[in-house]
């Protein structure tokens, strides 16, 4: 490949990698770009996991052999039996150079610094490749991982060429890798709640009409829990705001305890006091039995006093569910009866007849100062 060739394989792994909508799918891309860029046959991407001292791989692109996974769950190699990426970190770059790629053939000989790694011929040889090359990947100054492209044997081996070009790949898929890291991230804080790591009325919005889709295409019961922190405000005033935020936290710890017994459910603070819990799947009597088993943690919470919960789910007798708006009503009809009443246990849209009544109900004006939550419109308390 001429040099035009060359820049437009650099160009067009760059736009690969921008076109990603998830890590996976940039790895993907990356070594995608990479064995094409380099006339390999397979291309590998691995980061180095510092904290369990191992290279993990995380996707394995191209002509796989028998093992190789496209995307491994459990593909790794403790780091010492392949060192070079740490020698390059302290020897090499404190010495004023910087990460460069080297190749590796099949006969045991290393185009490069350094002798040859016993451990990746004997997989070239068990794997029928004749040669590779591998590409330190650094990210923010750090090695984060490497770039590997290989080539079947009777294929010509790589040079130093391919070498200085798997160098400059290895540059562009880290920076490809640190937009994607930016817009992962950006995603988060889009539907993420700041104080407690829970998900936010957004996140719950989306995921609630997709719960709601398959309820109405496969009958698939949806639940919804809508909680309300007793005694905040009473903590913020006597203790201040940072101890109510904690007082929050902890709650958002409870309740992501306690969704977990239900597979798939999405825990939530809708903002203030209220949170809620989604699921999709799980009979409404498990998520009766988690929202009791939450009343009764919020209730030993330090400085709190309870928390009023209401449940509504398509696997009681509701009637029809076709909108989000209708879920959110019934199971916030249920909370402010739980609310109203100081009730120690979840009140359940369906098992409490005045529940649905309430729901129904049309606000009456100043004398009722409740309005039940649509979309984008949060409710106020008296």
């Amino acid at each position: 490949m001429g040099v035009d060739g060359r820049l437009r394989a650099v160009v067009g792994l760059a736009q690969a990698m921008a076109a990603a909508h998830t890590p996976r799918e940039a790895v993907h891309a990356a070594a995608r770009g990479a064995r094409l860029a380099m006339d390999g046959s397979f291309a590998a991407i691995s980061t180095w996991e510092r904290e369990r001292g191992r290279l993990r791989v995380l996707v394995n692109e191209g002509e796989r052999t028998p093992g190789e996974e496209e995307f491994p769950q459990e593909e790794s190699y403790p780091v010492h039996d392949f060192p070079e990426i740490t020698e390059f970190l302290h020897e090499k770059w404190a010495g004023g150079g910087g990460p460069h790629a080297w190749v590796e053939t099949a006969e045991g000989e290393r185009i490069g610094a350094g002798p040859y790694c016993h451990q990746r011929v004997a997989a070239l040889r068990r794997r029928g490749r004749g040669s590779c090359v591998v590409a330190p990947i650094v990210l923010h100054g750090r090695a984060w991982g490497e770039l590997y492209v290989a080539r079947p044997t009777g294929r010509p081996v790589f040079g130093t060429d391919d070498a200085d070009f798997a160098t400059v790949l290895a540059a562009v898929i880290a920076a490809g890798l640190a937009q994607t890291e930016r817009l992962e991230e950006a995603r988060r804080l889009a539907f993420t709640d700041p104080l407690t790591g829970l998900a936010n009325r957004r996140a719950v919005d989306i995921r609630l009409d997709e719960s709601l889709e398959l309820h109405r295409v496969h009958g698939t019961v949806v639940s919804l829990m809508v909680c309300d922190l007793n005694g905040l405000k009473r903590v913020n005033d006597s203790l201040g705001h940072a101890t109510g935020d904690r007082l929050l936290e902890r709650f958002g710890s409870v309740l992501s305890l306690c969704g977990a017994r239900l597979p798939g459910a999405l825990a939530a603070r809708l903002g203030g006091d209220e949170f809620c819990l989604l699921s999709a799947g799980p009979p409404a009597d498990e998520v009766v039995a988690v929202a009791e088993e939450l009343c009764t943690r919020a209730a030993d919470l330090e400085l709190g006093e309870g928390v009023a919960c209401g449940v509504a789910s398509t696997g009681d007798p509701i009637g029809p569910v076709h909108s989000a708006r209708r879920l959110f009503r019934l199971a916030d009809a249920a909370q402010y009866k739980a609310k109203a009443a100081r009730s120690e246990k979840p009140v359940v849209a369906g098992r409490d007849g005045a529940v649905i009544r309430l729901a129904d109900a049309p606000p009456n004006g100043t004398q009722d100062r409740r309005r039940f939550r649509g979309r984008g419109s949060p409710p106020t308390r008296p």
